[in-house]
């Protein structure tokens, strides 16, 4: 049974989805794409702040540091150094090109897969801000809740605004990828049956296999070349489902629960909009590791809520990180369970390449799941100038909102589910 059911009749879903949709439009419009660590970023927390001090106790936001261009920035090292490896392997040194493979996966690796701060160092610094509204129970705070979505936008992926994500996918990131791999391998084989230096006009002499292997590698390079231009790196995309969308289901969510009069006896409800999770989950990380102390004090929840757009799609997260990451058994079935009691069957699903704000905080050991609608392919508009208000979808921030209400009022009165 639902258990905001006794509240259904002062819970308005419609009107709150009108909120939402006229508030993600207004910061489109008004302030436009707000790239990681920039005064627009700024401005819509501000905006997303100012709303949440009429439903919340207590409203602040805090500043940390980051590298924005840090997380992406690998990409023109790793190209070069893939590519070069073919010609430093085949007229020079295999040793040398193998090197030149392993420098290329490092921050492949590390920054873009498992999300490290690894070559941040290298980049300019920036100031970016988490915005935190706190609502507080009736009585003592026993439990705590916290609702994350993302307010930057991602600078846009040229790729994938000019061919659809699954396209882009197949025919480019795919290839360039698998190129390296095989340019790795190729570097590994001719040094373990000792190729040595092999020079052009030597090429007669040669093994089938060398030869085979340098052709096979140079069919990638252009694969390799074309990653290059992969996104943009001054353009930002207005982000309205990429999110937007996550961020004003959560605020709308407080807000229904507010005007219906809902008020948890013990239950502390958090709303964070967090700054630069494009660029890393730099404010997800900042917030978990500056508030872990306090997270870890009483029994707390996190859901990541992420782009609400494809109601088909729409999942609860459990794996995270490119597969890296589980999230926690019992706040991923509460989602499943309220969704279900809102007639919702959600799937779990993982995310192989990339990675939530869900993960910052299971990283640090606080109980968390993500949940979403979205395309996984990509679809076309993710990351791109096509990410408008007019593309968003209302039934699917509405069934966002009515899952969120139901999941609150679930954890208030029956905590987490057990195994």
């Amino acid at each position: 049974m639902k258990i905001a059911n006794e509240y259904s009749d002062k819970i308005d879903l419609k009107r709150n989805t009108e909120y939402a949709v006229k508030g993600i439009t207004k910061i489109c419009k008004k302030i436009g794409p707000r790239k990681p660590g920039s005064p627009e970023e700024l401005r819509a927390q501000q905006w997303m702040e100012k709303d949440m001090k009429n439903y919340c106790d207590k409203t602040e936001i805090e500043s940390f540091t980051l590298h924005r261009q840090g997380f992406m920035g690998f990409i023109p090292f790793t190209v070069a150094c893939g590519v070069a490896s073919v010609f430093v392997n085949w007229f020079a040194s295999p040793i040398a090109a193998l090197v030149l493979c392993v420098l290329a996966f490092i921050p492949l690796l590390f920054e873009f897969l498992m999300y490290k701060q690894f070559d941040d160092f290298l980049f300019p610094k920036q100031t970016s801000h988490n915005m935190i509204a706190t609502r507080s129970p009736k009585g003592e705070v026993k439990q705590r809740i916290i609702l994350v979505g993302h307010s930057d936008s991602q600078f846009e992926w040229t790729l994938n605004y000019l061919m659809g994500g699954l396209k882009a996918k197949l025919f480019v990131e795919i290839p360039a990828v698998v190129g390296l791999i095989v340019q790795t391998v190729y570097a590994v084989v001719c040094l373990i049956v000792g190729k040595g230096t092999l020079a052009a006009s030597d090429i007669t002499t040669a093994r089938w296999f060398f030869i085979a292997f340098f052709v096979v590698s140079c069919v990638f390079i252009p694969f390799e070349i074309a990653f290059l231009f992969f996104q943009s790196w001054t353009k930002s995309v207005p982000g309205a489902s990429d999110n937007l969308s996550g961020c004003y289901a959560g605020m709308a969510t407080i807000k229904a629960l507010a005007e219906a009069g809902i008020e948890f006896e013990n239950t502390e409800v958090r709303m964070i909009c967090s700054g630069s999770e494009e660029a890393g989950l730099r404010g997800a990380k900042a917030y978990a590791k500056a508030h872990e102390n306090e997270l870890k004090d009483i029994p707390t929840a996190v859901i990541a809520i992420d782009t609400f757009r494809d109601l088909e799609d729409m999942a609860v997260y459990d794996r995270d990180l490119s597969g890296t990451v589980q999230h926690d058994w019992g706040v991923k079935n509460l989602v499943k369970n309220a969704a279900a009691n809102c007639g919702y069957d959600l799937h779990f699903e993982s995310i192989y390449i990339g990675g939530s704000d869900a993960a910052a905080f299971t990283q640090r050991g606080i109980k968390a799941t993500g949940f979403a609608a979205m395309n996984p392919d990509p679809p076309r508009y993710y990351h791109t100038r096509l990410d408008t208000p007019e593309n968003l979808r209302p039934e699917a921030i509405e069934a966002g909102i009515e899952i969120l209400c139901e999941t609150l009022c679930m954890y208030d009165k029956e905590g987490l589910p057990q195994k």
